[in-house]
């Protein structure tokens, strides 16, 4: 019986290995173009971080006038951020809504870094109990970055006004006002700020009653108030410091739970007023659109604790009373969160409102 031959020939041995060498090849190329595409991701990941962004200016939103506090701090720390990312950060102000109209702008831009706000306990701790009607979430449609600063408010006077009134002091005024329901008058920086909101507490916790008269921002309603045509304002301390300083404005009292250090001889308003438990503070931080790269985020806000560590900054934001933070982006976040549940409260209890 004839034996089968098994031999492979020289030819089909070639072939066959030229087989298994595209195979291989193929193989080797498909494995290559997925450690490349990984590659590239992290390169632009790294990229990001090390400075593809900014390549364009950035913009900070100021939701309100310029000369206020949240316009101060803002342009306090844009030309720290345009030295340390080599691209301009232009402040915007856009202000109106109590700041909504700023805000909203922002929560509606592309979250790609080149639009910021400078938000306030306003915008994302008051607003949403004031209003009944949002045009964005607080939480939702924002990335938090970080908390620039905390700031008291301040109880003021036009210094000739009160004199002539003969209100030397909060339960002066207290007395005035309960003598003289809707005689006086309150300036503000708008619907829903700070500045309102410790008004209407003062208001509801002392039973008097004073028209409100909310303004554009809080420089617009502090010339007012120095030009004699409004009585008084609960302003953040840092936008009516200098005026405190040359005697224009008489401070009453701060609205935080104990004494500014660039203040120390005027009382809380619960010392001056004998008014248990109150206390309403300011607070102003940096924000993003929601779904902004972590990566620009974390970066912005190292960024901005360097500047506010930085004596030369740390410094001009202490002597006007604010108080400089830099948090983390998860910190802020948290004290979003735990403002939105206490001003509820307030704006409950005031009985504030804005349609």
């Amino acid at each position: 019986m004839p034996m089968t031959n098994t031999t492979t020939s020289p030819a089909s041995s070639h072939a066959q290995q030229q087989a298994s060498r595209r195979s291989w090849v193929r193989m080797a190329a498909m494995s290559a173009l997925s450690t490349l595409g990984a590659l590239t991701a992290l390169t632009s990941q790294s990229a990001m971080a090390q400075g593809a962004w900014p390549n364009t200016p950035v913009r900070i939103v100021v939701p309100f006038a310029a000369g206020g506090t949240t316009d101060i701090l803002a342009r306090a720390i844009a030309p720290e951020l345009s030295k340390a990312l080599g691209q301009p950060f232009v402040v915007e102000n856009r202000g109106g809504a109590g700041g909504n109209l700023g805000a909203d702008i922002v929560a509606k831009s592309p979250a790609d870094g080149y639009s910021l706000l400078m938000g306030t306990v306003g915008t994302h701790g008051i607003n949403r109990a004031l209003y009944d009607k949002m045009p964005f979430d607080p939480v939702k449609d924002f990335a938090p970055i970080t908390l620039v600063a905390g700031v008291p408010n301040v109880m003021v006077m036009n210094t000739e006004k009160a004199r002539a009134l003969g209100i030397n002091s909060v339960l002066d005024f207290i007395k005035y006002a309960k003598s003289n329901p809707g005689k006086l008058n309150m300036a503000s920086s708008g619907n829903g700020t700070s500045i309102h909101l410790a008004g209407e507490l003062f208001k509801s916790m002392t039973g008097t009653f004073m028209v409100h008269f909310p303004y554009r921002g809080s420089s617009p309603a502090l010339l007012d108030l120095l030009g004699g045509n409004t009585d008084v304002m609960f302003d953040n301390l840092p936008s009516s410091m200098p005026h405190i300083k040359s005697g224009k404005l008489k401070a009453f009292a701060v609205t935080s739970s104990q004494r500014s250090a660039v203040l120390p001889d005027v009382p809380t308003i619960e010392e001056a007023g004998k008014l248990k438990g109150y206390e309403a503070s300011s607070w102003f931080g940096l924000l993003a659109p929601a779904g902004t790269p972590p990566d620009i985020v974390n970066r912005i806000q190292q960024e901005v604790a360097k500047s506010l560590s930085s004596p030369a900054i740390k410094e001009k934001l202490l002597a006007q009373g604010a108080i400089p933070s830099g948090n983390t982006p998860q910190e802020f976040a948290r004290l979003i969160d735990a403002e939105i549940s206490k001003w509820a409260q307030v704006v409950k209890a005031s009985g504030a409102k804005v349609d």
